[in-house]
């Protein structure tokens, strides 16, 4: 189906937002007055401008307060929409959006609602109008879709429809026995379809609205079940989004648009619109690649944490250091920040890396350009919303390329008893404007599994973490961001390395010259009321700075590096099927951090 996007959801002049709507892929566009009203350009100029880029013009909105109102107010009514008709002659669209009133002079009369509705729409089709009129959540009197569709079918005029609003539908909390009503509408006479998810949170629906929305697929609404109801009713007009969001509203325009046509791809494929290459689930992690000016700092770190380095790359400055199943590259390119070590890349083990990235492809995550030797293993790499590049490899299978062959090898992995095995678990720090987009972008381009966001509690605000994981745990990646648009190193992104027995980890990390991050000693008094521990073992975990957390299903046991650059590493222990990460214990290692200087 042909794909939308109304200009309220994007940042930035018309201008820029009708040109990120094209170069995301979008059909067309739904112009908001406030965007029109705010431009320079003339209404012809900006139809010629939607031409020259290949944009419809969908939808004008909106138009307010208009029905079951005292004849004066609906000849003064009658006299607005005339010179909003000629404007969108000029324009060149011939749908307008009627909101249904909140009008304090509205009356509770659906009789008057659609005589004078009738009446707009005489007016409008003199025009070659069509009007969409659509219930708001907080209509004075109007405010459910169906009760809305009532009143357009008592109507009964040509160019009066129905538009279908899945915010407004859905957040009055309906049933899904309560949107069987849609697929009895006449699919003509829904004349426009606008799309929008939100979280769900317990507050006013107006301020819900004008703030929280988001794109299909990042909210908890259920827009795929509302979407089925429509094409069944025989809806063939536009997938439409129409997103007021506090942070789209100041984030670039660009990737925000890219965002929302992959939320709409995503969309589509759920409800069988459209046919994308399947997902290929990442199986594991096959390495993180660290970018430094100087890997002296990282190196120490690497070699406490018991990590050998094993390898370097025939034709770049990158080394292979490992234990066990874990691996870390450490890259001293040139194009490194200046500011310590970052974590700039994850190789993904994947079944089929052809197939991943074709996948990604068409979810608009375009195979990233990759420097390399004729030699050199072909990887097939894409970038997170992040940045984070995401490699798709293949490691020891003899019929596919092994990045491995890349390396010669200077060394051999350690055999180190209780040592680090493996990653346990990625955790990556989003730019404030992308978490929403990363939450969706891993679970629909990488088939990764999203879990509940988890709000944690750092000292200077509150810290949001979302994990997306494969179904047996052998992939996990934290993303979070943090309470301000920021950067700041202690909420860096970090590297969490498997262990069975984590005190003998962190025991050797220190004696070998590793700095522990130290926890209060509140910390540990909390922990003696809450938990009963063998003689000792708390002490133990006191001297280490080892965290604890357990569930139904296991316990988990945690301590942290300290930052170097803009990295640190954990070292967790799973004992049974505990799957999570300790959420509770992030306050306290997040003030822990505040405390200390990362490390150069």
């Amino acid at each position: 189906m042909r794909t939308s996007i109304a200009t309220v959801s994007l940042s930035g002049s018309l201008t820029e937002k009708l040109t990120a709507a094209s170069r995301a892929g979008f059909d067309g566009v739904e112009i908001f007055e406030n965007d029109l009203l705010a431009s320079p350009l003339t209404p012809e100029e900006i139809r010629a401008r939607c031409a020259d880029l290949g944009l419809t013009i969908d939808l004008y909105q909106p138009m307010r307060d208009i029905e079951a109102v005292p004849e004066d107010e609906f000849a003064r009514n009658l006299r607005r929409a005339r010179h909003k008709f000629e404007l969108m002659g000029r324009l060149g669209t011939d749908t307008v959006l009627v909101c249904s009133s909140v009008s304090p002079l509205a009356l509770d009369d659906d009789t008057l609602a659609a005589a004078q509705l009738s009446r707009l729409a005489d007016l409008a089709q003199d025009f070659g109008v069509r009007v969409a009129y659509e219930a708001l959540a907080w209509g004075r009197h109007v405010n459910t879709y169906d009760h809305a569709w009532s009143i357009v079918e008592a109507a009964d005029h040509p160019a009066l429809g129905t538009c279908l609003d899945s915010f407004h539908i859905l957040s009055r909390g309906s049933e899904p026995k309560d949107l069987e009503g849609i697929a009895d509408i006449p699919g003509e006479k829904i004349f426009f379809l606008q799309l929008a998810d939100a979280p769900l949170l317990a507050m006013d629906v107006l301020q819900w609205s004008r703030h929280y929305r988001c794109f299909p697929g990042q909210g908890g609404f259920d827009i795929a079940g509302l979407l089925q109801h429509v094409v069944r009713a025989g809806y063939d007009g536009p997938l439409s989004l129409e997103v007021f969001n506090d942070v789209f509203r100041q984030a670039e325009a660009g990737p925000t648009a890219v965002d929302a046509r992959r939320s709409l791809l995503v969309l589509q494929e759920s409800v069988g619109l459209a046919r994308l290459p399947e997902p290929v689930v990442p199986t594991g992690i096959a390495f993180a690649e660290l970018v430094t000016p100087d890997a002296e700092p990282v190196a120490a770190v690497l070699g406490a944490l018991g990590l050998s380095r094993t390898a370097r790359h025939r034709s770049k400055p990158v080394d292979l250091w490992e234990c066990g199943e874990a691996r870390i590259l450490v890259n001293t390119g040139p194009a490194a920040r200046r500011d310590g070590a970052g974590l700039a890349a994850v190789g993904l083990e994947s079944p089929d890396p052809t197939g991943a990235a074709r996948r990604a492809e068409a979810l608009l995550a375009p195979v990233l350009p990759r420097r390399r030797a004729p030699e050199d293993a072909p990887l097939d790499a894409v970038a997170a919303p992040d940045g984070t590049e995401l490699f798709f490899c293949a490691t020891h299978r003899p019929e596919l390329p092994n990045w491995r062959t890349d390396f010669e090898a200077i060394g051999t992995v350690g055999d180190v008893g209780g040592g680090v095995d493996r990653i346990d678990h990625l955790a990556l720090t989003q730019p404030w404007h992308h978490f929403d987009e990363a939450a969706l972008f891993h679970r629909s381009v990488l088939g990764l599994h999203g879990q509940e966001s988890v709000d944690v509690a750092d000292p200077y605000g509150l810290f949001r973490s979302r994990a997306v994981t494969n179904s047996v745990g052998s992939v996990r990646i934290a993303l979070a961001v943090g309470p301000a648009p920021t950067e700041d190193e202690t909420r860096a992104q970090h590297i969490a390395l498997a262990t069975d027995d984590v005190v003998t980890a962190a025991r050797r990390f220190r004696a070998a010259g590793g700095r522990l991050l130290p926890m209060p000693a509140n910390y540990y008094d909390d922990l003696a009321a809450r938990y009963e521990f063998t003689e000792g073992e708390l002490a133990t975990y006191r001297e280490l700075g080892i965290l604890y957390d357990r569930d139904a299903q296991g316990e988990f046991r945690h301590c942290y590096t300290q930052t170097v650059g803009r990295v640190f590493f954990e070292l967790v222990q799973r004992d049974g099927d505990y799957q999570g990460y300790g959420a509770q214990n992030a306050p306290v290692r997040l003030a822990a951090q505040h405390a200390q200087r990362p490390l150069r």
